[in-house]
Order: structure tokens, then sequence, then C-alpha cells
């Protein structure tokens, strides 16, 4: 491979750079703690991002941001339904004042100066927004562990947010979304710090798969989000307040709630809508926490000190990389190489792209030479694996933490049908998967592996089984559930998963580990009885109306069909 070089030149507005904290802290979505600062959490607030890749082998830094908005409106950022369109403007159009007027960047050394140079959105004062600036005030120990993750990417977001010439006020939206946390994954299935639903993403550039989740990486998924804010702006004819609160609900609840308004004669401002709950405390939000930054010294808050400079840069790899060698050849650890790039899902990037890795600055143009010195076939390890009777494709895959795509591609197979004895060449990690401790199955596992109340039960997903379906027979949440797994309760369960579930009441046997254990359907018969099913099952008759979320005190009808699980060795002799 040719030395590469990096083509850097630090010009503020040209070079995509933020400031990176090296260091993981536990911290809390808006007004609800995260579980932990590098899992996946549930969120209140949702909304719903591709990267290029460099078609030659040059390692560049990017000076322009890529991906491109589609021209045509956005469907709905919530649930994914098309826009309704509305012609008549809003009784309060925006003001000259709405349209921010940024400062050269290199004005102010200080980026929360830069920040409130360009604050323009309205409304600040109106009482809507008193209730969250208190709460906003009241937890300063929030707003400072959300300015520390924020510090990798902030800079980079105002950078953008000039650039288009958009209110400063925007740049803080994360903070509403997702407390800029960049794993959060909401009960919506909403992910990444601008919280993108994945039809959203898709239809925004965001690419998503086995490697790799777009709405996740702050550098393609902030210029998602910014197109889409734009795109809902112009939608809304220009009031900023009506483009957030679509972007929280969609494009299409707002559009409504304005024909609702312009059919009984009534304003159609923000304040004015019958919006969901959620978007009418969402708007608010984001005003109270940009009152409390510009007058942070007025409220005697401190806000963290966070430079107005760069701090990394986005370098072009050309191809697939082992996350833990790009992470040597800067000289920084895994997990801060993950904390830059949280896009990224498993212990390589994609093959087939975006092939871009945020890197600190500082260690860009060490990192540029080290790449071009390092020799094709070390940038992901390979196996040679002989194929043992009974393996498939899937399970070699599996085994070597890859995909089958990328396996069957590499050797050129052109069926998945193997033949033992046969020899495939495999990518893998090149270190133990202990140190990716960000991937997401580590991230998963420790999630899962955190301690909560109650006894906990390691569940084997079976064929039919539903999040709604399990936590009935638990008797716990759906959203608890899935929030326990890292999911949502509209992801779909896939046969031998395994689920943790903590309930109150110790489980009759632990389905995944009990081998007499057996779950089977019982259609209730003329006479039959709670009582009379327990005893005949031998089971207690709380555990049978708890597994089917029953009041034991109420009768059974005849056809209907019960769950229980049995121990086999048990029902010797039932007739």
């Amino acid at each position: 491979m040719k030395n590469k070089g990096i083509n850097a030149h630090v010009g503020l507005a040209a070079l995509l750079v933020a400031c990176l904290d090296l260091t993981g802290c536990a911290a809390p979505a808006a007004k609800q703690e995260f579980q932990a600062s590098d899992q996946p959490v549930s969120l209140e607030s949702t909304s719903e991002t591709p990267a290029a890749s460099s078609q030659d082998d040059a390692v560049i830094v990017r000076t322009s941001a890529e991906p491109v908005a589609p021209e045509s409106a956005p469907t709905d950022a919530q649930a994914g339904n098309e826009p309704e369109s509305w012609t008549n403007a809003s009784d309060s159009l925006p003001s000259d004042s709405q349209v921010a007027t940024q400062p050269e960047s290199e004005s102010s050394s200080n980026l929360w100066q830069r920040l409130r140079a360009g604050f323009a959105l309205p409304d600040r004062d109106h009482p809507g927004v008193e209730s969250d600036r208190q709460w906003f005030l009241g937890h300063q120990d929030y707003i400072q562990r959300t300015l520390e993750r924020a510090r990798p990417y902030l800079f980079y977001i105002v950078e953008e947010v000039q650039i288009r010439g958009m209110p400063m006020d925007i740049a803080l939206l994360p903070i509403v979304e997702s407390a800029f946390q960049p794993f959060a994954y909401s009960h919506g299935r909403a992910a990444g710090i601008w919280q993108f639903i994945p039809g959203t993403g898709r239809l925004y550039g965001l690419k998503q798969n086995w490697w790799y989740d777009g709405r996740r990486d702050v550098y393609a998924s902030t210029q998602s989000a910014l197109n889409l804010l734009q795109d809902l702006q112009k939608q809304f004819n220009g009031d900023w307040l009506l483009a957030l609160a679509a972007y929280n609900s969609g494009a299409g609840t707002v559009s409504r709630a304005i024909k609702k308004n312009q059919q009984l004669g009534k304003p159609t401002d923000y304040w004015s809508l019958d919006l969901p709950k959620e978007t009418r405390g969402y708007v608010p939000k984001l005003l109270a926490i940009t009152d409390v930054v510009d007058k942070a010294d007025e409220y005697g808050i401190s806000l963290l000190d966070i430079p107005n400079e760069p701090y990394f840069a986005v370098v072009d790899v050309a191809s697939q990389i082992d996350l833990g060698v790009a992470a040597e050849l800067a000289g920084i650890e895994t997990d801060d190489m993950y904390r830059l790039n949280p896009g990224f899902n498993r212990w390589a990037t994609d093959p087939e792209g975006p092939h871009h890795l945020l890197v600190p600055l500082a260690s860009a143009q060490g990192f540029s030479e080290a790449l071009a010195q390092l020799p094709e076939d070390q940038r992901v390890k390979w196996v040679r694996h002989k194929v043992e009777s009974g393996e498939t494709l899937n399970t070699i895959a599996k085994k070597y933490h890859t995909s089958t795509a990328l396996v069957a591609e590499v050797n050129d197979l052109r069926s998945h049908a193997l033949r033992a004895g046969n020899y495939l060449l495999i990518p893998a990690a090149k270190k133990e998967l202990a140190n990716y401790s960000l991937t997401a199955d580590r991230r998963l596992a420790s999630l899962q592996n955190q301690r909560r109340e109650g006894h906990k039960t390691s569940y084997l997903v079976k064929a039919g089984d539903t999040f709604w379906s399990i936590a009935r027979q638990f008797n716990v949440g759906v959203k608890q559930l899935a929030s326990w797994n890292g999911m949502a309760p509209r992801d779909t369960l896939k046969a031998n998963q395994r689920l943790v579930v903590w309930s109150k009441n110790r489980p009759m046997a632990n389905l995944a580990a009990n081998g007499n254990t057996q779950k089977i359907r019982y259609v209730v018969r003329r006479g039959d009885s709670l009582a009379a099913i327990a005893d005949k099952f031998k089971v207690t008759i709380k555990d049978l109306a708890r597994w089917n979320g029953l009041n034991s005190k109420k009768h059974l009808k005849p056809g209907q069909r019960l769950t229980l699980f049995i121990d086999v060795i048990k029902q010797s002799g039932n007739g």
C-alpha cells in the first residue's frame, strides 16, 4: 500500500472536528437517569442516517459534509406516516429574529460565547417554559454530566449549525433527545444522539445493518438531523417551533393539528395546537435549556468549559479495519475509538463502508502515517477454517463474529452449501473479544448483567413468542422487559434469542436451564377451575394465574387457552 498523507488544514468551517472526552460517565437522559453510559437505554423522548466511502486508497481528512438530504419532503419522523400537506401559514409567522446571524467562529475562544451569540428561537419567556427551566436549575449535576458527554461532539455540531445559518439553539437539541448519549436507544426504536427511528434514518441516508448503524454515527446523523430539521422548517413556512414539534411527533401529526385549529378558527402557532403530551413538553425543554445556558451567570450555574476549537478529524481509511488495530495506530484506547465512532456495531468497520473514522485531531497525522505503512492483510486477522461435518455458513460466521455475507464474498461462494474438509478464509478480530467492550454484543451483555430488584430469569425465546406473551407470563411490563434487553417493544424476537427477566416472585423454573420444565398449552373444558387445573398439573394456583395474567377469583370459560410450565417428572400418573 502506498504512503498516505493527511490533507489537513484546520480551517474551522472546513475541517470536520470536535472535542473528545476519553472518560465514560453514567448520566441521565432528559429528566431520566441512564442505566449506564455506554449501553442501550430507554429514553422518554423519541424522534426517528451513509456515510460516504472512499473509492481509492488515500487516507485524507474530510473537509465537507457528505450526506445530502433528499429533495422530497420527509415522512412522519415518528410514525413513518406521509405528512399531510397544508398551505396556510400559521398565525404567528417567524420574525427576522428567528433567523440566526452567526458570528465568525474565531471571534470567541469559549464555545458557550459562540452559542449565545447565535441563539435565536423565540418564546423563551413563555409561561409554558417555566417548569422545565426550574427543573434544569434544580438539577445542575444533570447538566454537568450531559455536557461532559457532549464534549466530543458539540464543537462539530455548532460548526454545522452555523454553516447552515440555523439558530444555535438547535445545537443543544441532543440534550433533549438523548442527553448526548451516543448509544441511546428508546422504547420507540430511536437511536443515537439525534434519536432517529429506522425509517426516517433510511430516508435521510443513514445506513443500518449488522456491522453499522448510521443513526449512532455522530458525523453522519448530525448531517441528517439538520437536513431533516431544515426540510421541516421549510414545510412549516419557516416556523422553527413547529419544525421542532414535527421532528418529535411527525410532520403529519403537526399538520393535522394545524388543520384542526384552522377549521375551528383558532390560532395555529405551536402553543395553540392540540399536540401529543410528549410534544407539548418537547419544545419547552429546548427553550428552557437554551435559556439556562444563555443566562448561566445570572442563574449561578458554572458550565463545563468547552474550547471553541476542533478536536477530532474525520479520516478516510479506504477499506475495512479492525477497530482495535485502528485504536493502536491512533494511540488511544479501543473504548475511546468506539466512543468517537459509536455507529460501528462489531469489532471492525463495515466492509462495504462507510470508510471514515473519527480520531482525535492530535492523533490524526500519526494515525495516517501508521495506516499508510500497515500491510493490507493486517487490517483484519485472517483465519483458515476447516469445515467440519454439520457446520453451516451461519454457524461458522457466528463462531468468528462476522457476517455470512462477508464469508461468502471472501471465499467466492455461489451458494451456502458447504463440503466437509474444505477450507474457508475467515476475517476475525485480532484481539480477544473482551477487549472490544463497546460492540453491540458486549454492551448488551453488560446491560443484561446489571443487578436489578427481584429475581433474574434467563429465558430462551421460542417460535411464536412476543414481548407481550413473555411479559404476561412473568407478570412484568412490556417496556421493562424490552429495556432490560436493550430493545424496543416493537423489535422482532428471534427463536433461541436469550432474554433476561426480572420479576418480583421467584419463577417456578429457569426455563432456559431446567431440562425438566416444559411449556404446554391447555384448553379449558366445561367444569374446569384454576384449582382443578393446578392440581392436575401439580403447579400452584398463584403460578397458574401469574403465567396467564388472570385474577384467581374469576371463572374460566370453556375454550379459553392457558399456558403452563410443568415439571415433567412430577406428571407421572396423571390421567
